[in-house]
C-alpha cells in the first residue's frame, strides 16, 4: 500500500523540499493530491480583488495559477487561471480576463513578482473603468491555498533508460508533483527529472536542455506527460542510433 505524507513548508506551493533522489541516484516516483484551505480573504469587485491579491499569502497566488491542473474538469477551461476566470464569469470583464489569462507564472522568478504583475493589470483596468462591477454575493472570489499530500507509489528507477519505458504509466498526480511542484522545491527551480539527471554529471546535459525548453503552464497534465514522454523516447532513440555526442 502506498504511504502518504502531508508537506507543510513555507514555499509558494506549500510543499517541502522532499527529494526523489536517494544516495544511489535512484529516482523514486511520488503521486500527490491537493487539500484546499480557505484563507478568509474574499472579493466582490475589482478593488477588493486588488486588495486580496495584495494580502494573500504566496501559496494562494501559486494555487490560483497552478491548482487548476489537479481539479477534475469536464471541459476545456476558458481562461488559464482562477483570477481571469472569475473576472470574466462573475464581473463580466472580458478585457481584464484576457489580460490576466496571458500571464504565465513561469515568466516570473517567484509568486511575489507574479503578484505585482496581477496588481498592475487590475490597477490599469480600474483606471479605465467608470462604473464598478460587483459579483453576486454567492459568486464572490474566495482566496484559497493548498497543502499537498504526497504518496509513495513504490516505483523506483535506477537509470534514465528505465524511466523512459514506464513514464507513460505515471499518474497525473505524479506529473504535477515532479514536473510542476518541483520548481518551487529544487534549488535551480527545475523539474525533479532534470534535477535527478544533473546527478549524473554531463552525461544527460542534452536531455536536461530539452526538458528545460518546455513551458508547462499552458498545457494539461496529460499533455505534459505526453510531451515529456516523447522527449525521453526521442532522446534515447537518438542515443541508440549514435546521433548524440
Amino acid at each position: 500500500m502506498a504511504s502518504a505524507s502531508v508537506d507543510t513548508s513555507t514555499n509558494d506551493s506549500g510543499a517541502t523540499a522532499n527529494s526523489p533522489v536517494n544516495e544511489r541516484l535512484d529516482f523514486t516516483a511520488h503521486d500527490c493530491a491537493l487539500i484546499e484551505l480557505a484563507t478568509g480573504i474574499k472579493a466582490q469587485n475589482l478593488r477588493e480583488l486588488r486588495r486580496g491579491v495584495e494580502q494573500a499569502p504566496p501559496a494562494s497566488i501559486y494555487h490560483h495559477f497552478w491548482g487548476r491542473l489537479l481539479r477534475p474538469q469536464f471541459d476545456e477551461p476558458e481562461y488559464n487561471n482562477d483570477f481571469a476566470s472569475w473576472v470574466y464569469h462573475a464581473l463580466h470583464d472580458k478585457p481584464l480576463a484576457e489580460r490576466l489569462s496571458i500571464l504565465s507564472p513561469t515568466d516570473f522568478a517567484d509568486s511575489e513578482q507574479l503578484r505585482e504583475a496581477i496588481i498592475e493589470l487590475i490597477e490599469e483596468r480600474l483606471d479605465e473603468k467608470e462604473v464598478m462591477a460587483w459579483a453576486h454575493a454567492d459568486n464572490m472570489f474566495h482566496f484559497q491555498e493548498a497543502r499537498i499530500v504526497v504518496f509513495d507509489t513504490g516505483m523506483h528507477f535506477s537509470s534514465p533508460a528505465n524511466l523512459v519505458h514506464q513514464f507513460d504509466s505515471l499518474s497525473l498526480g505524479s506529473i504535477f508533483y515532479h514536473f510542476i511542484d518541483a520548481r518551487s522545491r529544487t534549488e535551480t527551480h527545475c523539474d525533479d527529472f532534470s534535477a535527478w539527471l544533473e546527478g549524473f554529471g554531463d552525461e544527460y546535459i542534452h536531455l536536461i536542455r530539452k526538458l528545460g525548453d518546455m513551458d508547462p503552464y499552458f498545457s494539461s497534465l496529460g499533455e505534459i506527460r505526453y510531451c515529456v514522454s516523447e522527449v525521453l523516447k526521442n532522446y534515447f532513440g537518438e542515443v541508440n542510433r549514435g546521433k548524440l555526442d
